[in-house]
């Protein structure tokens, strides 16, 4: 795998093979602090960006759910229910 940068990863859409839904574009990771391998890529959700309460929403992806990283996009296969949160949660 050819390394990138987060700025590369930033660039590319987020597409679930599940459903061919876009999930958007990644806007930032979690990482874990003793390895200092990224964890979760973290996605704002575009439609119906701010819930009722007008809290921000995002889907919070684990690595483990990253199937392909292309030129372009990632392709991902997740349940789209369980990766979606609120962004303070």
């Amino acid at each position: 795998m050819k390394w990138e940068r987060f700025s590369c990863l930033r660039e590319k859409e987020v597409i679930n093979i599940c459903d061919g839904k876009r999930l958007g574009c990644v806007c930032d990771l979690e990482l874990d602090p003793v390895s200092g391998k990224i964890c979760t890529l973290i996605i704002p959700e575009e439609c119906g960006k701010w819930s009722f309460f007008g809290k921000e929403r995002a889907f919070f992806l684990p690595w483990r759910c990253i199937k392909r990283i292309g030129d372009d996009i990632i392709l991902v296969e997740v349940d789209e229910d369980d990766i979606l949160r609120n962004d303070e949660d």
